[in-house]
């Protein structure tokens, strides 16, 4: 009776059973029973009843049995108690193949992709023969660690054993390689496999549009549907996000079409993604209408609008959203937080700041890593280096990464405390965090910003030698500025012709601008030849251009350029704009 009530999902059913058979006193419960009981405890999530179940089990000697074991490794692990299942998983004195794939799954499940592969490793090397279930346990984790070559091995151990006729076997061998953007080998396992079903061709979609290839993630839709394979919720949406990267609103409509007729327009995948494909598509007030349709109980259609708010630079928008959201009683995720966030920087608002620190304060969502280096951001644009340095503080010396550390060098760099950003950069440095591309471009952006010729070029030097890191067209911009703020044009320019990569319109753009600033003619024009070749549309460069020839008194070369920007390129500035919000205080 209990089985039954587990099977067809009822475990509360099952444990008043089990309440009932012991208060009879007539039935104790033995070797059969407390699997079932404690699984009924693992699908309510009710941990308490369940640890008392296994005390129980304890005091009547069963706690060794292995079914009992495997169920209690299943409880402990749905509920996120790692280290209970692995003391029991480590007492066990026989574990068998699902013991083994319960703790690699748990730990899946628990976000701990390492510890999976350390528990595969140990399988593996003890002799235990692994099943089906055990592979498609272990490539998650391959796929979450980009760990292609492990994710090899298993490909291998599956033509081995004869798992490929499995085709969620199959399907995981191409999730693996997809997470890994090792697309040409999914494409390849994906033509070796006589039947493919929806899953197969989702996960190929999803593989090219995270690779950034939409473009062949509906070529594969097509495909799908002329082998007859009908989409799924998941593959709808999938599809609609490539339409929303490539801006196809034609393509986006088709399919919301048909997702209406096959009645999949109510899963909430589908809807978010349509409110996303929507807003990629600049049409929010689509967007909206969407929303609108929803239960607007779920978060996920709140998050996607006030995602499409922020693309848009709608801040004021978004942050109206979120406070309705509040008020129907909705209650904000991390990904809340994330599409949030950016609409303070793009108010720049300091008291709107204040306020939504305050709330992250409260709701606990400051300590998040990521969400105290955005509101690092948020206060630099506002002005406040000082609040926007408490919360890096806030962050303990071990626990600070990258991204952290950029956002405050960056915060220093725009306000023009180069010095400062430097000095920050090297405590990185000594702290043990590697810089990536982004903070060698903030801190050279600093130097540049500020005038320190030396420390910039110090630094430009430190990352091609001791930290092996390949320059990148946006470092070379840094420092051509750097190099034409001081007055070192030629410097500037033999840096251009010897750079290892082709010059883009940054590059010659800040070339042009220094020539302004120093009145060098000469290299003025060259620089304006190129910057008018690789950007032709940029008024700005040949305003800069007529304003150097204003510069020396060359009155006529400069209304000349005016003229050929205005009748021959057709081209207008547009005139610049301020906007002051006004507050009743």
């Amino acid at each position: 009776m209990m089985r039954m009530y587990v099977q067809i999902g009822r475990p509360l059913d099952a444990l008043n059973l089990f309440v009932e058979m012991l208060d009879s006193g007539q039935t104790l419960p033995d070797k059969f029973t407390y699997p079932v009981v404690i699984k009924a405890c693992g699908d309510l999530s009710l941990i308490d009843v369940g640890v008392g179940v296994h005390g129980q089990a304890c005091k009547f000697g069963f706690d060794s049995d292995t079914f009992v074991q495997n169920t209690l490794l299943a409880m402990y692990m749905n509920a996120g108690v790692r280290e209970t299942a692995q003391l029991v998983f480590d007492l066990m004195q026989k574990r068998t193949v699902i013991s083994w794939n319960t703790m690699i799954n748990g730990y899946i499940r628990n976000n701990c992709a390492e510890d999976a592969l350390r528990v595969y490793d140990r399988m593996m090397d003890e002799g235990v023969e692994p099943d089906c279930a055990t592979v498609v346990s272990v490539l998650p984790a391959c796929g979450l660690l980009k760990n292609v070559e492990l994710g090899r091995k298993v490909h291998t151990l599956v033509q081995e054993k004869g798992f490929w006729g499995n085709i969620i076997v199959r399907n995981a061998l191409l999730d693996m390689y997809v997470k890994c953007a090792q697309m040409k080998e999914a494409r390849v396992l994906a033509n070796q496999m006589d039947e493919k079903d929806v899953v197969t061709w989702t996960t190929l979609i999803n593989g090219y549009i995270l690779n950034g290839d939409a473009r062949s993630a509906l070529m594969l839709c097509r495909t799908m549907q002329c082998e007859g394979v009908k989409p799924n919720s998941v593959s709808v949406a999938s599809i609609l996000s490539a339409c929303g990267s490539l801006v196809y609103l034609k393509h986006g409509k088709c399919l919301h079409a048909w997702a209406i007729r096959q009645k999949l327009e109510s899963e909430v995948i589908v809807e978010t993604a349509l409110i996303d494909m929507y807003a990629k598509c600049n049409h929010g007030n689509l967007s909206y209408k969407v929303f609108m349709g929803t239960s607007k109980k779920r978060t996920a259609p709140w998050n996607a609008l006030l995602s499409g708010f922020i693309q848009n630079r709608l801040g004021g928008e978004a942050i109206k959203l979120f406070k309705q959201m509040l008020v129907k009683g909705v209650q904000p995720d991390n990904a809340t937080c994330n599409s949030l966030l950016p609409a303070y920087a793009i108010l720049a608002d300091l008291l709107q700041a204040m306020n939504i620190h305050c709330y992250l304060i409260k709701s606990g969502f400051l300590y998040r890593l990521e969400v105290a280096s955005i509101l690092v951001d948020i206060y630099s644009k506002c002005g406040s280096l000082g609040y926007a340095h408490q919360i890096f503080n806030i962050i303990p010396l071990k626990d600070k990464d990258i991204i952290i550390w950029s956002a405050i060098i960056a915060a220093y760099g725009k306000h023009g405390h180069g010095k400062m950003a430097v000095k920050l950069f090297n405590q990185m440095v000594l702290s043990g965090v590697k810089p990536n591309q982004v903070t060698i471009t903030c801190v050279l952006q600093a130097c540049s910003h500020a005038g320190l010729v030396d420390e910039g070029f110090s630094l430009f030097k430190f990352m091609l030698k001791q930290q092996q890191i390949i320059p990148h067209v946006d470092h070379y911009t840094c420092i051509i500025d750097l190099l034409g703020r001081a007055g070192r044009l030629n410097d500037a320019y033999n840096l251009i012709r010897s750079m290892p990569i082709t010059p883009n319109h940054a590059v010659w753009g800040a070339l042009l601008g220094a020539c302004v600033i120093h009145e060098n003619v000469e290299l003025g024009e060259v620089a304006a030849r190129w910057a008018f070749e690789l950007e032709p549309e940029n008024s700005g460069n040949y305003v800069l251009l007529a304003k150097l020839y204003a510069a020396v008194g060359r009155w006529r070369d400069a209304e000349k350029v005016r003229d050929i920007m205005v009748n021959e390129v057709r081209l207008r500035k547009l005139p610049a704009h301020s906007s002051v919000e006004v507050r009743n205080m």
